[in-house]
């Protein structure tokens, strides 16, 4: 969870998102932008990186308009802005122009820490964005997902959930999302292990798991049939996402026991088993295919394409088609 400093206004002028967790950070981003469009259905939504924000930018960003609109410019990844940039946002901050918020999107750490000492110093409203590291701290983010969404959830069920997924966030919250939808009244530690065994063949992860082992027909299958029971492409590009990224991250890792890794890796020890079994036909380069594909379905089932399907089906075979890369070489 997204932890808010005690002046929590989301329209306050400035907002400080600090940390590596990008669903936290992205929630931030969202919290503020409904904020000034609940106060300004017309609010302007500028959201920029680094190489987009250049010396001068900010300052025409942020000039007064015509018609006064609200408007709120998004600065992502700003450790990585650039010096001249850096004493722009820094002028900026100790005079904010009014209907206008600024969100600064900052790792943490000691890179463009001045920046970061600025923002806190001209009073910045900051929202702590950590990574979860500890099993404790994802199953909280757990129960405060069922809540949120106004359900009830046995706290059995909400470590079924915490072991079956890992330690990803969005992988759990897409989870939650999931069960939600899909089940009615308290969801308990059966109907985890239900949705997840007995359900499978419409879950989004079954698709990433055959398409990982290099099953393209039976991958094919998988997500059409999740695809025809309601199943949303954003969680089937989140699954994909992190079968692919727990074979790259498994191939690169040190030899040791399953516990080890599983500890090393941020894995429940039965899943370091599975993907071990997973990644016997990847290739380095077969891992780096697939993330790309994996990246085209994600911008293409969120509006970046016509066809969130076929986007979805294009990623699966080449996934499936990395899975075989080595013995291709």
């Amino acid at each position: 969870m997204a932890r808010k400093n005690a002046s929590d206004d989301p329209l306050a002028p400035v907002t400080l998102a600090v940390g590596p967790e990008e669903l936290l950070l992205d929630r931030a981003v969202r919290e503020v932008v409904a904020a000034a469009k609940a106060a300004d259905a017309d609010t302007d939504v500028r959201d920029l990186t680094p190489d987009q924000l250049q010396p001068g930018t900010l300052a025409e960003l942020v000039s007064p308009s015509l018609f006064a609109e609200r408007k709120v410019v998004v600065v992502r990844d700003a450790q990585d802005l650039s010096a001249d940039t850096v004493k722009d946002v820094k002028t900026y901050l100790s005079s904010p122009a009014e209907e206008i918020t600024l969100v600064l999107l900052h790792a943490g750490g000691a890179k463009g820490k001045g920046l970061l000492d600025a923002a806190r110093k001209a009073g910045a409203r900051e929202v702590a964005c950590p990574k979860m590291t500890k099993p404790a701290d994802r199953l909280a983010f757990v129960r405060s997902e069922f809540r949120t969404a106004g359900r009830s959830a046995t706290p059995e069920a909400c470590q079924a959930l915490v072991d079956a997924i890992g330690s990803d966030l969005r992988e759990l919250a897409s989870a939650v999302t999931q069960l939600v939808a899909d089940v009615e009244g308290t969801i308990d530690e059966v109907i985890v292990g239900r949705y997840y065994t007995g359900r499978a063949e419409a879950s989004s992860f079954t698709v990433a798991d055959r398409a990982v082992e290099g099953r393209t027909a039976e991958a094919l299958e998988a997500l059409r049939w999740s695809l025809s029971t309601g199943v949303a492409p954003v969680l089937i590009t989140s699954a994909l996402a992190q079968g692919v990224r727990a074979i790259g991250k498994l191939s690169s890792a040190r030899g040791g026991r399953p516990a080890d890794l599983a500890r090393e890796l941020g894995m429940p020890p039965w899943k370091i088993d599975r993907v071990r079994q997973q990644m016997r036909g990847w290739t380095p380069d077969g891992v780096a295919v697939a993330l790309r594909a994996v990246a085209e379905a994600d911008a293409g089932v969120k509006g970046g394409g016509d066809d969130p399907e076929y986007a979805l089906e294009k990623a699966v075979v080449t996934i499936a088609r990395a899975a075989r890369s080595r013995g291709r070489a």
